[in-house]
């Protein structure tokens, strides 16, 4: 049963706010990431990206929140699945956001191959944009994405959040006492770089 469900896009702050939530709920949240290590999931969000309905289970046993792609761009259908969930929008400034993706995740993706970018590309044809080396047309879908999250009218069920909040807002709409260590700052634009290209 999922708790958290996160509509920001990658490189709004994502993979710090999974490990906020996994330290916060003690139980894993799911992410891209978890992609590379199940591999039996790709064909389900492959089958999702392309409008057809699936078992949402067989991706979030175990899971107790989502964030990053490409859990967020189905967030209103995950939303309605858990009606009892939050629903965080993890944002940034349209132009640092395109800054970050572009020196990432974005030359990942176009230098990756197989089902795994197959999956990729079905996703955003439907969801975000393929033109994904082009400025305008990213910040374009990034902007319309916010908005039709911001627009949606979930009322008290919608936290905006950007990474430099840090704990307090998460904290306070899950109602969890603000933990004593550092907020968990991750996957910078260089470590992404030095890590991944």
């Amino acid at each position: 049963m999922l708790k958290v469900v996160g509509a920001g896009l990658g490189r709004t702050g994502t993979k710090s706010l999974k490990f906020a939530l996994e330290r916060l709920l003690s139980k894993p949240c799911y992410h891209m990431a978890e992609v590379f290590s199940h591999p039996e999931h790709i064909p389900l969000w492959s089958a999702v990206s392309r409008g057809e309905s699936i078992d949402w289970s067989r991706i979030f046993d175990g899971y107790i929140a989502t964030v990053d792609w490409p859990s967020s761009s189905f967030w209103f259908e995950l939303s309605t699945i858990y009606p009892d969930s939050l629903i965080i929008l993890s944002y940034r400034d349209a132009d640092s956001w395109w800054q970050s993706a572009s020196s990432t995740i974005f030359p990942r993706i176009r230098k990756s191959e197989g089902v795994w970018r197959s999956m990729v590309d079905e996703l955003f044809e439907n969801r975000f944009t393929t033109d994904i080396a082009n400025r305008s047309a990213c910040i374009e879908a990034f902007n319309q994405h916010n908005e039709l999250v911001r627009n949606s009218g979930l009322g008290h069920r919608l936290l905006e959040w950007k990474a430099s909040d840090g704990w307090e807002p998460l904290c306070r709409a899950l109602d969890l006492e603000i933990p004593e260590e550092p907020f968990p700052h991750e996957n910078s634009t260089a470590s992404f770089i030095q890590k991944h290209l």
